[in-house]
């Protein structure tokens, strides 16, 4: 693992996190109910340059440029992902995908999470139908060096309602550290 001093520790988390609100962006352009998305963090550097046409599209002093990925398979997340390795010329990835966020006192009113498949989707539906749910959409970006970024937009629920964004590296621990095995050599 490559070492940073804080203030290279501090630029890279500010420029990670930018890839993060790009994504979202990006993403959230083309609405709600949208399967997951996975994208390459490839520096732009080096895209431009066997690129060249792309100049005009793409912010020249952006460190990285997320680029989109075919459509994921169906199934497992976790299950997806761990099937998935980048080349060296991948410097990150980000993977948006829609949530059901429910306030911490609703957990009791869930069913017991067992282990099986049933069990989960059981647990699944019970989140999606819950009156105090709200849906979100997750984005997730990791870096090779181990820097990690998520921003979350909290949907509303109401034509007047506002969008909330919420910013935070730890909002998704599990899904920061899958994304991290699929960037190891």
């Amino acid at each position: 693992m490559t070492y940073m001093a804080d203030s290279e520790m501090s630029a890279a988390s500010a420029s990670v996190a930018a890839v993060a609100r790009e994504v979202e962006e990006f993403v959230s352009a083309a609405g709600w109910n949208q399967p997951p998305q996975l994208f390459a963090l490839v520096p732009t550097a080096e895209l431009l340059s066997q690129q060249p046409d792309l100049a005009d599209r793409l912010d020249a002093a952006a460190p990285l440029t997320p680029v989109a990925q075919e459509a994921l398979p169906d199934g497992d997340l976790a299950e997806v992902l761990g099937r998935i390795a980048w080349p060296e010329a991948v410097r990150g990835c980000a993977l948006a995908q829609e949530i059901v966020v429910l306030p911490p006192d609703a957990e009791a009113e869930l069913p017991e999470a067992g282990g099986s498949e049933a069990d989960a989707q059981r647990l699944r539906q019970a989140a999606a139908d819950h009156p105090r749910r709200t849906e979100a959409r997750l984005v997730a970006v990791v870096l090779r060096e181990g820097t990690a970024a998520c921003v979350m937009r909290l949907r509303g629920t109401g034509a007047d309602d506002v969008e909330e964004i919420v910013e935070h590296p730890e909002l998704a621990p599990n899904l920061v550290t899958a994304l991290r095995a699929t960037l190891e050599p």
